[in-house]
């Protein structure tokens, strides 16, 4: 049996009005008062409730969904939270220190300032018969933890896939065999972390010296570190200005002067912005735009395919009938951007219809809200735990498509290929992530 609750209905579910009072009554237990009582709670649902700014020191949650919860600042020291769910919880500027969260799930959550100092993340969970297994690992997939304090926690084999661990204190951790793949470790405290085993494929390791850990059994393939991921844009033949001056030429004119722009396989990352920029039809295959300001940028019609725009800031950019097949979009800001597919040609005969294309792309923990999307093309792609509130989705393909945990609250979705929606069972909190 899983540690998870996989059927929270049947779970006992509580009000705010009496998670309220347990609080109020722990609150008495701490200072010793009569009539206190510790919080203890087992197999129940609280989900989409808060406790934000309680103390809950020393309170025990078992096996309990608090998925969606508001639990900002609030004090969970030496607490349990054994076999927890709290994916989408706020869970910034929490304590959690030497707490025990072993077998917890913190999916997508975020945890920005919040303090796990020897915490306990070690596997765990809870058997058929209310006893004790061996479980299943910590789940941070997706989680925003930057900025936390992970200093001396127990964290083997936890799972921080596509974590955000930007100037996170992971210093004397144990993190042997964690998953760690598309982590962003950007900045990060790592000194004297024990990683043998680690899986660090595709992490962003910018800002952090590697030199101590690299002897340590560490996946580090296709890692992004401080050395270029391809040509530098110093080494490029003219400077970036005039090559894109060349390329609005080129457009102008129909090909007839100038050159396209083809920064393909090129690390851009150096330039940081190219925020409201005139792309369009460039190509830039297997380049490097990770972390970019690309606010309102034009591509249209451009060809984009295996490109790395993780943690790129696309909001409101024009994106219409250009190809993605096999980028790298995870945790893109996305919201409002048109995708819709471009028309070419001013008779049915000579017409080419060109739809937006992220076949096989890696697009999770994205952010599609009020996204233009009509006819785009999702064959493949692996959209786990992507926004698409408020989206239009009309007649986009998604066949074959992984759509785990993704949020579609508002979207229109008439025609759509291979989609089944579904909605977590709580209001996630205002302002979360």
């Amino acid at each position: 049996m899983s540690q998870y609750p996989q059927d929270i209905e049947h779970l006992e579910t509580i009000t705010q009005d009496q998670l309220d009072a347990m609080a109020r009554l722990h609150e008495r237990f701490l200072e010793g008062r009569i009539g206190g009582r510790r919080a203890t709670l087992k197999n129940t649902n609280m989900s989409g409730l808060s406790l934000s700014g309680q103390n809950m020191r020393q309170a025990s949650f078992m096996s309990c969904a608090m998925q969606g919860m508001d639990l900002s600042a609030t004090d969970f020291q030496e607490a349990s939270l054994y076999a927890c769910d709290l994916s989408y919880s706020n869970l910034n500027n929490s304590k959690f220190i030497r707490s025990d969260m072993r077998g917890a799930r913190i999916e997508n959550a975020s945890l920005q300032g919040a303090d796990l100092e020897k915490a306990d993340l070690r596997v765990g969970g809870l058997a058929a018969n209310g006893g004790y297994d061996s479980g299943q690992a910590v789940n941070f997939r997706g989680a925003n933890l930057s900025g936390a304090k992970l200093a001396g926690s127990m964290a083997s084999k936890a799972n921080f896939s596509d974590a955000i661990l930007s100037g996170a204190n992971i210093s004397n951790a144990d993190l042997r065999g964690a998953q760690m793949e598309g982590a962003n470790l950007t900045g990060a405290e790592i000194d004297g972390a024990r990683l043998s085993g680690a899986n660090m494929k595709s992490a962003i390791l910018t800002g952090i010296s590697l030199s101590r850990i690299r002897s340590a059994e560490i996946d580090f393939s296709a890692a992004i570190t401080d050395e270029n991921a391809g040509q530098s844009v110093s080494d490029l033949a003219e400077p970036l200005p005039h090559l894109i001056e060349n390329h609005k030429l080129w457009v102008q004119n129909g090909g007839k002067s100038g050159k396209q722009l083809d920064l393909s396989n090129v690390d851009l990352r150096e330039i940081q912005t190219l925020k409201k920029e005139k792309l369009i039809a460039i190509k830039a295959v297997n380049a490097q735009f990770l972390g970019m300001n690309l606010y309102k940028i034009e591509l249209q019609s451009a060809v984009l395919d295996g490109s790395d725009f993780r943690n790129c800031d696309m909001e409101e950019a024009d994106l219409r009938g250009s190809s993605f097949k096999g980028a790298n979009l995870s945790h893109a800001r996305l919201r409002g951007i048109n995708a819709t597919a471009l028309v070419f040609g001013s008779d049915s005969s000579g017409k080419k219809f060109s739809p937006c294309n992220f076949e096989n792309a890696k697009i999770r923990y994205a952010d599609f809200t009020d996204a233009k999307l009509k006819n785009a093309i999702f064959r493949g792609a692996d959209l786990s735990y992507a926004n698409f509130s408020n989206a239009d989705l009309q007649d986009v393909d998604f066949t074959g498509a992984i759509l785990t945990g993704a949020l579609f609250d508002g979207a229109q979705s008439a025609g759509a290929i291979g989609l089944v929606m579904s909605s977590p069972v709580f209001k996630i909190p205002t302002g979360k992530l």
